[in-house]
């Protein structure tokens, strides 16, 4: 397991601190939270859960399974 050392002002600390114990965590373990939920690259699941929630989007068709009509083709 790896280690680093940061740097904090004391108001930057006393927050650290006071969440840490708010949720019952150790330091490190309360940071390793945090860094993982915001350096994750995938979208979080309250936010996939709203894609397609707004009717009145203005990209939606009013029919979401109708089809374009089809373009004539050209013959070879």
């Amino acid at each position: 397991m790896s280690q680093i050392t940061l740097y904090l002002d004391d108001a930057t600390q006393a927050l650290v601190d006071q969440a840490a114990k708010a949720h019952g965590l150790s330091k490190s373990r309360w940071v390793t939270d945090i860094i993982r939920k915001y350096a994750a690259h995938e979208w979080p699941q309250d936010c996939l859960a709203l894609a397609g929630r707004f009717a009145d989007f203005p990209l939606r068709e009013e029919n979401p399974h109708a089809q374009p009509d089809d373009v004539p083709r050209l013959g070879f």
